[in-house]
């Protein structure tokens, strides 16, 4: 018995295997592999030790980067009162992380295509660490500023890495569930960082006590940085890089199991992979990966305008909502007035109670994605949970139209709607997809490029929103993100490429989805063209002898004049 993805290998625990020359399977046919010993020996979980270690490993990445970006905007009133900031200066502290993951996720993200994905892993870690240190030591404004763009900086790189790093060491079944599970710490963090927030609230006699909210991070980072010197490198970028012998012995060191199986590991090199690490930038903006481009990327940066303008900025419209901050001399929650420290703990405590409340819904929302990933599909949860963000954005607009207690109660039914629905749908797939619709060679390009759009999003809203909630209002606001929210809906159904767990495996190895009938062609032919009017095609990972069509050839039910 073996998981879907390959024949079983030829081992030596079967009958006869020792006169026999092991066959040469891919990586994948290995990962995909479920023991089974002739002599009975009960198979074991189906991840291994170092299995498990990586997945961990690249969960407290996740986990960093939620209590990071959340614990941002609990410190940021501290920190305004502590050197009494501009709305322009607020902006800057709010985006200075965010732009770094926007550099980070495709100038460092993009380097584990060249040389490797476990030096990366390592490096990122390192950074993080450094720069936390440093937010803690800052003495003045541009110190914090330049600390917070460096932890982005590590961050960045940590959200293709960390990805790959799971998918391409483990299973083609589990690969959904357990990257999924990786991401679902970013919503622990989230609320980790809250906790954190409230209890250095509480316990606040100085507004320089937001310090500590990130310094409490700094040990279990230098952890995680010194475990990840022991993870193996991925296999497959070992075998596109050319280093077959290598990938044969981390595939040993990744599944070595007791009683070992498998015993020997035979790789064979993948096929048709172009020069390795050239253009790869260019590769990615042409066919037939733009499709795949434009799906990982523009949703992605329309889910994190929402995404990242409501969770930094939920406790101060929270905090506005009821009415906790004096704003008698003109001062708006985005720019409030200087007052005592008692005042300005007490009010950033009340936002950052009702903030937690909501953020409860983010784990809900995830560990839904991860029971419903691989029954529904990536994109159909990816178009309904944008669908359901608009809803929720609308609800906490319209609660600008009544007063008292059904105000408070729209506003927080609306950011809760929203939170669910983000982590059910957008914040979770688009992260998913950015990982498989690339091929190895160009994977860590990819998924860096549409991690940086997607934060080109979530530093325009950090560094945005409190000017235009302030000059617009907060309804307005919403408003404009349940469009937002609308728009990444069609544009994931307009490029979608389903990939079905997959990991699409090198050029040419997108098809249209058999059944539909071929534009210009053999009713019978996969790689060409779908003919309009046949019904809609469904873009996704070729499968063993299916041969590659370049997607955005597709033509649009209906519109035969139209090609992608």
């Amino acid at each position: 018995m073996r998981h879907a993805g390959g024949p079983a290998p030829q081992d030596d625990h079967t009958d006869g295997a020792a006169s026999r020359r092991p066959r040469r399977l891919l990586v994948q046919d290995y990962l995909d592999e479920t023991p089974r010993w002739p002599d009975g020996t009960p198979s074991r979980p189906p991840m291994t030790r170092m299995q498990r270690r990586i997945w961990l490993l690249a969960s407290a990445g996740k986990f960093f980067e939620g209590a990071v970006v959340f614990l941002t905007g609990i410190a940021l009133p501290l920190i305004h009162g502590e050197w009494d900031l501009s709305t322009f200066e607020m902006g800057l502290v709010s985006a200075a992380s965010l732009f770094g993951i926007l550099i980070g996720a495709s100038a460092l993200g993009g380097l584990s295509d060249r040389f490797g994905r476990r030096s990366l892993f390592l490096i990122e870690m390192v950074l993080f660490t450094a720069f936390l240190v440093g937010v803690l030591v800052s003495p003045e404004l541009p110190v914090l500023i330049a600390c917070l763009f460096g932890l982005g900086l590590a961050l960045g790189c940590d959200y293709p890495t960390a990805h790959l790093m799971i998918s391409e060491t483990i299973s083609s079944q589990s690969r959904g569930r357990l990257v999924l599970s990786a991401f679902a710490f970013q919503s622990l963090g989230a609320m980790a960082g809250t906790l954190i927030g409230l209890v250095v609230l509480g316990n606040a006699t100085t507004l320089g006590a937001w310090r500590w909210m990130f310094g409490i991070i700094i040990v279990p980072a230098v952890i995680v940085t010194v475990a990840r010197l022991f993870v193996t490198q991925s296999p497959h970028w070992l075998v596109i890089a050319g280093r077959v012998e290598d990938a044969q012995r981390e595939m040993q060191r990744l599944l070595k199991r007791q009683p070992p199986y498998p015993s020997v590991v035979t790789l064979h090199a993948e096929l048709n992979v172009p020069e390795h690490g050239k253009g790869r930038m260019r590769q990615i903006l042409r066919p037939p990966w733009r499709r795949s481009t434009v799906l990982a990327s523009v949703p992605w940066f329309l889910q994190d305008l929402g995404t990242y303008g409501i969770g930094i900025f939920t406790p101060v419209i929270i905090a506005s909502t009821l009415g906790s901050v004096d704003t008698v001399d003109g001062s708006s929650p985005a720019n409030p007035a200087p007052q005592h420290v008692a005042q300005i703990v007490q009010s950033d405590a009340l936002g950052t109670k009702g903030a937690a409340m909501i953020d409860i819904l983010l784990v809900v929302g995830i560990l839904l994605a991860i029971l419903l990933v691989d029954r529904v599909g990536r994109i159909k949860l990816q178009v309904v949970g944008f669908i359901g963000c608009a809803a929720g954005l609308a609800i906490a607009a319209a609660s600008a139209a009544f007063t008292g207690g059904m105000q408070t109660l729209l506003i927080f039914a609306g950011f809760m709607i929203f939170n669910l629905m983000t982590n059910l749908g957008p914040n979770a797939m688009t992260y998913l997809l950015a990982g498989e619709v690339f091929p190895t060679h160009l994977r860590g390009t990819g998924a860096g490029f549409a991690a940086s759009a997607a934060k080109v999003g979530a530093v325009l809203t950090a560094f945005l929103f409190p000017v235009l909630l302030a000059d617009l209002g907060q309804t307005v606001l919403l408003l404009i993100l349940v469009g937002t929210s609308l728009l990444g809906a069609v544009v994931t159904w307009r490029f979608r490429v389903e990939t079905g767990g997959q990991l699409v495996s090198g050029p040419g190895a997108l098809v249209v989805e058999p059944g539909a009938v071929a534009h210009g062609s053999r009713d019978d032919d996969p790689t060409s063209a779908v003919r309009a009017g046949s019904g809609p095609a469904l873009v996704r990972p070729a499968q063993a002898g299916e041969r590659g069509v370049d997607p955005d050839t597709v033509v649009r039910q209906g519109d035969p004049t139209h090609t992608g």
